[in-house]
């Protein structure tokens, strides 16, 4: 008996169901990168995870403005709205949450609704000799499956390594760190 609702022979199939033959519509693209700051942890802490600083370390070109008042501090479930201009100036609505936050060690950002399929960012941070040794994960996924790979291929994926690496310059002009971050994963291809 079909489902109510839905069109006779729709089925929802579970995401391991999506290997193989489907998987290049379901394209995950990741970029990973380190960056070393000078600071003490509870210093790089603060600084990144008061979503007012994320205005500093974007690209001025993608018009970030941000849309909810600041929470005093971070937590599990906090909800962070605002504008961008990712592409071509275009002005997108994008909300996140936070997803999960262990004090002083990583918290994760998801979006809610935005320009991305899916968009999980992990910030991972790690006391080192000197400062702190902060690790972001990006995986993301892009809307119309095979088409989305393409526009990845030709720009997104650039795009996405160009904004940390600005990210990199800034924390160097700011903190005094180098500005060679280092960056892997496929978010280029």
């Amino acid at each position: 008996m079909p489902v109510q609702g839905r069109p006779q022979g729709y089925r929802i199939l579970p995401l391991h169901c999506l290997r193989g033959r489907y998987a290049h519509f379901m394209a995950l693209h990741q970029l990973r990168t380190t960056t070393f700051v000078p600071l003490t942890l509870d210093d790089a802490w603060a600084f990144f995870s008061d979503p007012r600083n994320l205005a500093v370390i974007t690209p001025p070109d993608m018009g970030f403005i941000i849309k909810t008042p600041p929470a005093a501090e971070m937590y599990e479930g906090m909800i962070i709205a605002y504008t961008v201009r990712p592409m071509f100036g275009i002005p997108v609505n994008w909300v996140t949450e936070i997803t999960h936050v262990r004090d002083r060690e990583f918290f994760v950002d998801e979006q809610r609704s935005g320009p991305y399929a899916m968009w999980h960012h992990e910030h991972h941070f790690k006391p080192v000799e000197g400062g702190v040794e902060m690790t972001d994960i990006v995986s993301y996924r892009l809307p119309f499956g095979l088409l989305g790979d393409i526009v990845n291929a030709l720009v997104v994926g650039a795009r996405v390594r160009g904004i940390f690496e600005y990210r990199g310059e800034v924390l160097a002009e700011r903190f005094g760190t180098s500005p060679l971050a280092r960056l892997s994963g496929a978010a280029a291809g």
